[in-house]
This record gives structure tokens, sequence and C-alpha cells, in this order.
């Protein structure tokens, strides 16, 4: 990768691998987010969203491949320029929210009036400033979201990366939240974060990528992604060993697009949902333990393509 590529994008990942001690968390991963924009990560527990950031951080060594940062290397040098929120809070609950910002500021080499002016203002734009003097133990869930987002732009960076950004937020909280990171967007700056809010990654992002067991399966806009879906999802819950069977049955039926089949779930995509479920229980009855039906989202595009819920659970990787 040349720099004069690499220029043109605020983060190139190309062909990462990283392993842990016992398995790969990320394998062959290519990654291309343009200067301004709102990427991403999509994916259940496991699938490499949390260790990409962090090698995008320069916080993991890969085994093998690049990250590149406006244009570097990833690591001290880029740093400088990369704002992080962590999916756990790493707020000192003793500490008010003016030593916060200001000890922060302070680790990235800002002092004097610019620090001051740094902090008072993100207080102020946070709307935080008539709290600053008190101890961040005090700050319900939301506002200390919004006290490590008011961190991770002391410096100025350049590039933001959220993990999780609005897990376990309220939705006013979350709203108030993102009408921050779409300002900090407005005045240039590039965001990646990770998610399994498939509505967030709908509504919020550009691009969404599709990570599954550390590969990069997908990537597009969310039209894009759900483009081959028909327009209704029918989730159906089968009896056990009925699943794979039910399966291979429906894809022929007259308005049916994908079809998935995983453990005892099997993925629909149809034309008229209202044709297709009286047709199914018809057939199908004593096999159905339940139904879910639902305008097609990323989640059953995530669903068609890797075969698998985002639901799964296991270790965030």
């Amino acid at each position: 990768m040349s720099d004069a590529e690499s220029a043109q994008a605020a983060i190139e990942v190309r062909d990462l691998v990283v392993d842990y001690v016992d398995r790969r968390a990320l394998d062959g991963v290519s990654l291309s987010v343009p200067i301004g924009s709102v990427v991403g990560l999509l994916g259940p527990n496991g699938s490499g969203k949390s260790t990409l950031l962090a090698a995008v951080a320069g916080l993991r060594t890969p085994q093998r491949g690049e990250v590149r940062v406006l244009g570097k290397p990833s690591g001290p040098q880029a740093r400088t320029k990369v704002g992080v929120v962590f999916q756990a809070s790493s707020l000192d609950p003793l500490m008010t929210l003016h030593e916060t910002l200001w000890l922060h500021g302070r680790l990235f080499g800002l002092g004097g009036k610019t620090l001051r002016q740094r902090v008072d203002g993100l207080l102020e734009q946070f709307g935080l400033a008539e709290r600053a003097r008190d101890t961040v133990g005090t700050l319900s869930g939301g506002l200390r979201r919004r006290l490590e987002l008011a961190r991770a732009l002391v410096p100025s960076p350049q590039v933001l990366l959220l993990d999780e950004p609005s897990t376990g937020l309220d939705p006013d909280s979350r709203r108030a939240l993102w009408q921050q990171l779409h300002a900090a967007r407005a005045a240039g700056l590039t965001l990646l974060l990770a998610t399994n809010d498939v509505h967030e990654a709908e509504r919020e992002c550009d691009t969404v990528v599709f990570l599954h067991e550390g590969h990069l399966i997908a990537e597009g806009t969310p039209a894009e992604l759900k483009g081959n879906l028909k327009h209704d999802a029918v989730r159906v819950e089968c009896s056990d060993g009925a699943a794979a069977e039910l399966a291979e049955a429906v894809a022929s039926w007259p308005g049916v697009g994908r079809v998935t089949s995983a453990d005892s779930l099997v993925h629909v995509t149809v034309d008229d949902v209202s044709a297709f479920v009286p047709k199914l229980f018809q057939s199908r009855a004593d096999g159905i333990r339940a139904i879910r039906i639902e305008p097609s989202t990323l989640e059953d595009a995530y669903f068609a393509i890797a075969g698998a819920a985002l639901s799964s659970t296991g270790e965030e990787a």
C-alpha cells in the first residue's frame, strides 16, 4: 500500500491477522474508511469488532498485515490523531468532570490557555458545564457517556473509534449522544464504530461492515446490503431436526427470496407475507414452534449472508 493510496482514506487496513493465545480473532481483514464518513462494524460477540478497533488504535499488534491512519502506520505517531471511546467505562469515579478532561489533555501534551479553552468549551458543548466540579461517580449513565466522548475529543482527533457507543443508554441519552457525534462529524471527524444494534447501524452509518468469526464477509451501504432481500422477513423457529427440511421445501415456493437455516432457525425473505405464512402452516404446521414477521433489516441481511444470527453469544473480540 502506497502513501498516496493511504492518504485518500482516514483508515486503511490490509490483510490484517490478529491471534490470541487460543484462537484467531481477525483473519485477513481489509477495510478502507473514507475521510469524514461513518462506518459501522456489525457482528455478534466474538466476531472481531473490538479487536479491529484495538488494532486501528495501535493497542493491539497484528501478526500480519498493515494498518494506516491518515496515511501513517498505526502507532504512537498516528495515535495523537485518534480518539477512542471504549465499550466499558474507563472513568475514575472520584475525579471531577473538569479534572477528567484536564488530565486527558495533559497526557496528550496540551496545557495552558489552549487546554483551558478546550476543556471549558467541551463541557459547555456537551451540556456538562454546570457539573464540572462534580465527581464522575455522581453522573447518570448517559452523562458518563457524554463525558467519555468529550474526553476523547480533547486532543482534537481526526478519527474517532467507538466500541458499542450507545449500549445501556435510554432513548433520550442515545439521541443526545448521536447529536453530538453528528456535530463532530460535521466538523470533519471520521467515525468507526462497533455495534450490535442493527437500527443504529442502519440509521447512523454511511457504510456497514459485516464481521463473522474474524472474517469480513460483506460491506456496503445499508440499502446495498439489504438489496438482495425481499420486502418482508419471516423467522421460523422449528422443532428439533425440522429446520433444514423446512428450508429446502420453501426455497422453491413462488415469491420466496433468500432462505437460510441455522440450528433450529429458518430465515426467509418473501414478497407477500400474507400469502406465505398461511401456506407455511398448511404444509408444515407440525414442525413450527414460533414465527416472527417484520420488514427486512440488516439483521436479516447478516443472517442471509453469514448463516448465523447477530445475537449469537460468545466472548467479545
